[in-house]
């Protein structure tokens, strides 16, 4: 408060001196130094301000004044934690929409996995079916087989042929 009434008395005594100068370029001179000593006046308050604010050099000031910081610190203590809060719930959302988008890609790699599961355990049954045939089927038969491996399998029981070494076991 000391600093305002010194610029008060200052601001009056240079304006009565303004109306003592008939110099317009040393009135500019003058208003130029003045406007320098405010700036550096004003700067000298905000560093105590922000001293102040940091909870240093509080000697002096009265309950009232400590109050008025204390409240405005809340204020600004408010403002951080919504401001905070915000950018959480921000990011909690955008995590969560990741979330669902890997989830989603996990599903169908999983799907696409069983699919290629499926595929395998048909091939082997083929397989499995065409070495089996072979026993009974030449070479050419094994390939003609293999060839028609993507055509649609037909099993029939039929009763079995009577060889040679039937009728001569009766014999």
């Amino acid at each position: 408060m000391n600093s305002m009434k010194s610029a008060i008395e200052r601001f009056n005594k240079t304006k009565m001196e303004q109306q003592q100068l008939l110099n317009p370029a040393s009135e500019v001179m003058f208003w130029q130094r003045e406007a320098a000593t405010l700036r550096q006046e004003l700067h000298s308050l905000q560093e105590n301000h922000s001293r102040q604010l940091m909870g240093e050099k509080l000697n002096g000031l009265s309950v009232n004044e400590l109050h008025n910081i204390e409240s405005r610190l809340e204020m600004s203590l408010r403002g951080i934690r919504t401001k905070k809060e915000q950018m959480l719930t921000d990011e909690i959302k955008e995590l969560t929409k990741k979330r669902n988008l890997i989830h989603h890609e996990n599903l169908e790699l999983s799907r696409k996995v069983q699919r290629i599961h499926q595929e395998n355990i048909e091939l082997h049954k083929k397989v499995a079916y065409a070495t089996s045939s072979s026993n009974v089927l030449g070479l050419g038969e094994l390939e003609d087989a293999a060839d028609a491996s993507n055509a649609q399998v037909r099993l029939q029981l039929s009763q079995p042929e009577q060889s040679c070494y039937d009728s001569a076991s009766k014999s």
